[in-house]
């Protein structure tokens, strides 16, 4: 029907409905029990142009190649990807201006993913913890994964996940989410109590919020992923 088009049959979804996927770049289109082929094809036509104008408003793939800049927390770092000196071991530093490889593997992207998967989820704990202190909470454990629908989410017991992609987004922005995860510990709910605590948990509220709202999907352009990766540092 659509080259970026992935069919998904439901047993429990009610209706016909499309939904951008930025990290996989298709639209997934969801079909009910029971729709026919015919209406789901007929659905797809009506809705052409949006699902066109979806995927080309999409931001240019950024894969882990050489020379590519990349932006890791909050700073535009040059991928650099050489040889190294001596030995076979792939060996991957965070500088000031640049993510520095030296491996002999013909395509590093797996590795510079892992290293940048367990360099969001050092980052992300140190944060949760530090604004967990502020209102004399308990962090039960941080996990990281390559989530479709949500930034963070907070647990009942304490534990918090979080998209491994916020390592991308700029400080005041990943700040935000993690300020919003924390004010659940203290409300497990949106009320105006909890965005109060958000508020204060913040380093800049509105221009978090605001950066995650209209460019969130930016970060799903980086590099490759494995949608059922799960690292997690116990606590």
């Amino acid at each position: 029907m659509h080259p970026h088009l992935v069919i998904k049959h439901s047993t429990r979804a009610r209706r016909l409905a499309l939904r951008l996927d930025p990290a996989e770049r298709v639209v997934r289109l969801t079909v009910p029990r029971g729709i026919s082929l015919k209406k789901a094809q007929d659905f797809v036509y009506d809705h052409m142009d949006w699902i066109d104008e979806k995927i080309a408003a999409l931001p240019p793939a950024m894969p882990y190649e050489h020379g590519r800049t990349i932006p890791l927390l909050g700073q535009d770092r040059l991928l650099e990807i050489i040889e190294p000196v001596r030995g076979s071991r792939t060996k991957i530093e965070l500088l000031p201006d640049s993510l520095h490889v030296q491996t002999l593997l013909e395509n590093p992207s797996a590795r510079i993913e892992r290293f940048i998967k367990n360099l969001a989820l050092e980052n992300l704990t140190a944060l949760s913890h530090e604004k967990a202190a502020l209102i004399d909470k308990k962090i039960k454990a941080v996990t990281v994964r390559d989530t479709k629908s949500r930034w963070g989410s907070c647990a009942h017991d304490g534990a918090l996940s979080y998209s491994w992609r916020l390592i991308f987004a700029p400080r005041l922005a990943m700040d935000y989410v993690v300020a919003h995860e924390i004010a659940h510990l203290v409300h497990l709910n949106h009320s105006r109590a909890f965005w109060d605590v958000c508020r204060d948990l913040s380093e800049d509220y509105v221009e978090g919020e605001y950066w995650m709202r209209n460019h969130g999907h930016e970060l799903m352009r980086y590099g490759v992923s494995d949608p059922g990766e799960i690292i997690q540092r116990a606590l």
